[in-house]
């Protein structure tokens, strides 16, 4: 569980209907004052960034139930961990930090051509490749993200299995229309979470 519930954007369903939306703070003491122990009961609420179901005991008090959810589950409050390792010789000031790169000759004769020379152009390559790899680890969370949630939610859902396919193959028309005619919250729900699950082009 995250220590900051504030910033813990969460989603919560009775039934088909959202009920409340937004920190896992709010949420929780929202559903805690408007619902009776059994709705509580049957209520489902999940994480929006993971489309995971998250359980909460709702016994007692409300201050009881968030004081519940702030308790440590692996780590502890608090506790920061620094791997940012000793910086050495370099230039402080741009943040430049110097090491040791081996490439064949072809590559250093390249790289000396470039505009800028080679650590102009590697610093470039490096901030490309950074920028591929985190459109692509955005893409699988959303899709993991929506396959958690629809299948916790939408896994009896006509063309479930259809909606499914459509997702991993990144086809965000036949996406959106197999989950066209099923319950407006949780059809909505999933498009938020299918937001960064398909390629640009589909877009």
């Amino acid at each position: 569980m995250r220590n900051d519930l504030t910033r813990f954007y969460s989603t919560a369903f009775l039934g088909v209907r959202v009920v409340a939306s937004g920190s896992l703070q709010h949420v929780v003491s929202t559903v805690k004052d408007a619902l009776d122990d059994r709705d509580l009961a049957q209520l489902l609420i999940f994480d929006d960034s993971t489309g995971k179901q998250i359980d909460v005991d709702f016994r007692g008090k409300t201050d009881d139930v968030l004081k519940r959810l702030g308790e440590p589950s692996g780590d502890l409050p608090g506790t920061e961990v620094n791997h940012q390792s000793t910086r050495r010789v370099g230039r402080p000031k741009l943040g430049v930090v110097s090491g040791e790169v081996t490439l064949l000759p072809r590559h250093w004769e390249w790289l000396k051509g470039q505009p800028g020379g080679a650590s102009v152009t590697l610093r470039k390559l490096i901030d490309e490749a950074r920028r591929a790899g985190e459109k692509q680890s955005n893409l699988r969370e959303s899709q993991e993200a929506t396959y958690n949630f629809m299948t916790a939610m939408a896994g009896n859902f006509h063309q479930y299995e259809e909606a499914l396919r459509a997702l991993y193959a990144g086809d965000l028309d036949r996406f959106y229309h197999f989950i066209d005619d099923w319950a407006p919250d949780i059809r909505n729900h999933i498009k938020r979470l299918a937001a960064n699950a398909f390629p640009e082009g589909n877009l």
